[in-house]
């Protein structure tokens, strides 16, 4: 792991801070909450300037970055505080971080995409030599057919078909297929991995040949959105997978996990201009999964703090009382703590799969 990706992805995690929070300060600003500090980075201030009510920092330490709302850390009777704000404002400025980055994401990949001059698409265009016989025809499956489902999983990108057949492994499939604008269910549809003979080679393949599509404006804007909503997907099968025990805790990746995927995609890249190509991709991955993970409802989360809001906000059309601040305080200062501790161990287990 070279010094200079370890700069790259420092960079990397000080952009997608910085978006976050602006997602933050720019909704808090339009929606009249008083911002007291911006701040990219953490630490020692190394630049300061005091425009109106807010002051705009730039500190030592580039591993985050903070926008400071009045009442958000301590009570506050000021009408312009967050605290005095109605649910639906919250709603939307805890929303504005995950949003902006999950914007990066797609921009991004859509940026990557306008060098496209064509792409893979879900369409059988051929199927193998040796391919099953009795898996072909109307009752199974034919040149042309485009994958819609499998599993009950949407087919979002060509990619999609590898990633969902490599998870049913060893099982049959359940296929929804899009034939000529009609659809066909294929239950329980006995699909395997077989020898194919590819490039005068063995190897072990399902035995289908898709097509590709040239590469229009429009097709690239599906492209890279479809890109960015299937991150999400892959988030929520990780989480999904670990929760369920089908995945160990030791898959999960912290920044040191993250540094080795950047290091190791870089310096496997063929140029230079590849490894910009293959690292703002993976920035853009890393970038929705920040944005869906702040959702979750975890206390110190933004999701969590939404969902206390919610709940806060119904007490208060029942009781007629808003809750004491102080227990909010309390939530997120456990949830973060928990956090942390987390951050820990998957830092402690990504150090030791480095080092083995």
């Amino acid at each position: 792991m070279s010094a200079f990706y370890i700069i790259i992805a420092i960079l990397i995690f000080s952009i997608l801070i910085a978006v976050h929070e602006w997602g933050h300060f720019i909704s808090a600003k339009l929606l009249g909450v008083q911002v007291n500090e911006f701040s990219i980075g953490m630490g020692p201030a190394l630049f300061k300037r005091q425009r109106g009510e807010t002051l705009y920092s730039l500190r030592a330490l580039p591993i985050g970055g903070y926008c400071a709302m009045e009442g958000e850390a301590e009570e506050s009777d000021n009408p312009r505080s967050l605290t005095e704000q109605p649910f639906w404002k919250k709603f939307i400025i805890f929303v504005a971080g995950s949003f902006m980055n999950f914007f990066l994401g797609f921009l991004i990949v859509l940026l990557l995409f306008t060098q496209a001059q064509a792409y893979n698409v879900p369409v059988i265009d051929s199927l193998m030599t040796g391919f099953p016989q009795e898996l072909q025809g109307e009752n199974g499956l034919m040149p042309g057919d485009r994958l819609v489902k499998i599993n009950g999983e949407n087919i979002y990108i060509y990619s999609d078909v590898a990633l969902l057949l490599s998870r049913g492994e060893g099982k049959n499939y359940d296929l929804v297929i899009d034939r000529g604008g009609k659809t066909v269910v294929l239950n329980d549809f006995p699909l395997a991995r077989r020898e194919y003979v590819v490039d005068g080679e063995t190897a072990m393949k399902f035995g289908l040949v898709f097509g590709y599509e040239e590469a229009t404006p429009l097709g690239r804007l599906k492209q890279a959105w479809f890109n960015s909503v299937d991150f999400v997907r892959m988030v929520r099968m990780g989480l999904t997978d670990v929760i369920t025990g089908a995945a160990s805790v030791n898959s999960l990746s912290g920044p040191v996990g993250i540094v080795t995927a950047i290091s190791d995609v870089g310096e496997q890249s063929a140029s230079a201009l590849d490894a910009f190509y293959s690292i703002a991709y993976l920035m853009s991955l890393i970038a929705v999964n920040l944005a869906v993970v702040n959702m979750l409802p975890f206390p110190a989360l933004d999701g969590g703090r939404i969902l206390y809001a919610a709940v806060a906000s119904v007490i208060t059309v029942f009781t007629r009382r808003k809750p004491n601040p102080k227990i909010e305080a309390y939530v997120n200062m456990a949830g973060f703590a928990l956090l942390i501790l987390l951050i820990v161990f998957v830092t402690y287990s990504d150090i030791t799969k480095l080092a083995s």
